[in-house]
């Protein structure tokens, strides 16, 4: 059996490798993956999500009923993905819009 670099073995197609040879190359995966990228890209930071009219009571503070009003405002709408019943809200993005918000909509 022919050894082969690490180089070489990135070249190999997998179903052409030994198990000894694919197991050796996705143990040295972090190690590989380190060399070979050279622009690293900046991880995004995670997004904070809240789901449901309880969760944007729980963001902004207020009770349910209050929740609903800021909802049918529109003052958070491109903050909120909703799919039939199901709603989910971007934490960060919905605070920054009820900064930005228009005088007599509810908002703590």
């Amino acid at each position: 059996m022919k050894i082969l670099s690490i180089h070489e073995l990135m070249q190999t197609p997998v179903c052409m490798m030994t198990g000894e040879q694919l197991a050796m190359l996705l143990s040295n995966l972090k190690l590989l993956m380190g060399n070979t990228t050279e622009d690293k890209t900046e991880a995004t930071p995670p997004k904070h999500l809240a789901y449901g009219i309880r969760g944007i009571a729980d963001t902004f503070g207020c009770s349910i009923p209050t929740a609903n009003r800021i909802k049918k405002s529109g003052v958070i709408d491109d903050a909120i993905s909703q799919t039939g019943r199901k709603i989910v809200v971007d934490v960060d993005k919905a605070l920054a819009l009820a900064k930005e918000k228009k005088p007599g909509v509810p908002c703590k």
